[in-house]
Parts: C-alpha cells; sequence; structure tokens
C-alpha cells in the first residue's frame, strides 16, 4: 500500500477503533487502511476531500464515521450526499450484515465510491450517482437514512421522506447548532433520540441526532 506513514496512520487507527470499543476483524482492519490508501491516492487527482494528511483523514472521516456504528442497525441504510462514501464505506466494512447504498450527484467522487467497492471487494455496498429528488427508493424504502454533512435537517427530512420506510428512521450527524434546525422540523417528524459523539483525536463537538415519523403520520 503506497501510505506514507503507514506504521503512524496504523497506531492512529488502532488506537481510534479502542477508544470507540470497535474491535475489528483483520480483514476489516486491513480494508479501512487501504481506504485511507485510495482516498489519499486520489485525493491528490481529484480533490475529494479537503484534509490531505493521511493520519487526519483516519480521525476525521474513518473514526468520525466509525462513531455511529453502535446505532445503525439498518439492515437497508442509505448515506446521503456521501461523497467520497462516508460514513457509509466504514460502516459497511464494520457491519458487513449491513446493505448499504451510497447516493451523491459529483460524478468524480461516485467514481471513487465504484472504484472503491471494487478494490476492497465489498458486496454490500451499492453506489449511485444521482441527484436525491431524482432517486428513486427500492419497495418499501431504507431503514434508515443517514447524513454526514448533507444539508440542514429540514431540508434533509424534505428531501428524503420518500426514500424512508414507514417505521424507518433518519440519522444526521451533526456539529453544535443542531438545536435551530430541531426547531424547524414540520411536526409529521419528531426526534427519536440525540447522542454525543466522541471521536476520537477530534475535539468539535458532534452528535447524532435520529428522527422518525410522528406516530399519527407513519402509518399513512
Amino acid at each position: 500500500m503506497s501510505l506514507p506513514n503507514l506504521s503512524a496512520v496504523a497506531q492512529r487507527l488502532d488506537q481510534g477503533l479502542g477508544q470507540l470499543a470497535i474491535t475489528p476483524e483483520p480483514s476489516q482492519r486491513e480494508r479501512l487502511l487501504a481506504l485511507v490508501g485510495l482516498l489519499h491516492k486520489w485525493n491528490r487527482a481529484y480533490n475529494l476531500t479537503a484534509v490531505r494528511e493521511p493520519i487526519d483523514m483516519v480521525s476525521r472521516h474513518l473514526l468520525d464515521s466509525a462513531s455511529v456504528l453502535p446505532f445503525v442497525s439498518g439492515p437497508r441504510v442509505l448515506d446521503v450526499g456521501a461523497g467520497p462514501g462516508l460514513p457509509g464505506l466504514v460502516l459497511a466494512i464494520l457491519a458487513p450484515e449491513l446493505d448499504v447504498t451510497l447516493l451523491d450527484s459529483n460524478g468524480k467522487k461516485v467514481r471513487f465510491q465504484r472504484q472503491a467497492v471494487m478494490e476492497l471487494g465489498l458486496a454490500n455496498v451499492t453506489p449511485i450517482q444521482a441527484r436525491v429528488e431524482a432517486f428513486e427508493a427500492p419497495a418499501g424504502g431504507f431503514d434508515q437514512v443517514i447524513s454526514r454533512a448533507f444539508a440542514s435537517l429540514k431540508d434533509f427530512v424534505d428531501l428524503t421522506r420518500p426514500l424512508v420506510a414507514d417505521d424507518g428512521q433518519w440519522l444526521a450527524m451533526k456539529g453544535p447548532a443542531v438545536d435551530d434546525e430541531l426547531k424547524l422540523l414540520g411536526g409529521d417528524v419528531h426526534q427519536l433520540a440525540r447522542h454525543a459523539l466522541s471521536v476520537p483525536f477530534e475535539s468539535s463537538a458532534r452528535e447524532l441526532v435520529m428522527l422518525e415519523r410522528s406516530a399519527e403520520t407513519s402509518a399513512h
């Protein structure tokens, strides 16, 4: 793997996963390190992410994505505005029982997703290039729709409403301004839970906001 400072990158990954109480199989660890290598390689040509250093990619991308793993049950998960495939690729590696769809409208980012799926051998991931408004969910919808940095909560819910199963959930990874965004949600959706995310080696505040349809609307 052509990755500068591979041993330091691997140590950062191992320490971070340990802090998150995640113990990957050796093959999962290798795939995560390979994902960093691919991100680093493609980033030099295609500018997929503003994070340039592989060791920073571990904390800001891989560990940030892995921090929501306890709350992702799927089995059908849609990652909206997935960019280069985050958090979806990380979740699919760590939880192979998930069926993950990556959705983004940016061609070069979806090309990266496809390359990663092929090189990492991820049979449980489907990359799709489309605008969310034009995308049609499979019959029954997705059990969980997740976004990492996609839009405001209101826009996230409004744009993906047709894609979520009747008893499904929205999972939004958010920063500290989420209280104001929650006030703008319509009455047909309510907060199910909020979890503070402690991302190893990162100081900025992160939260996971989980939403679901309100009882009186989910039956319709």
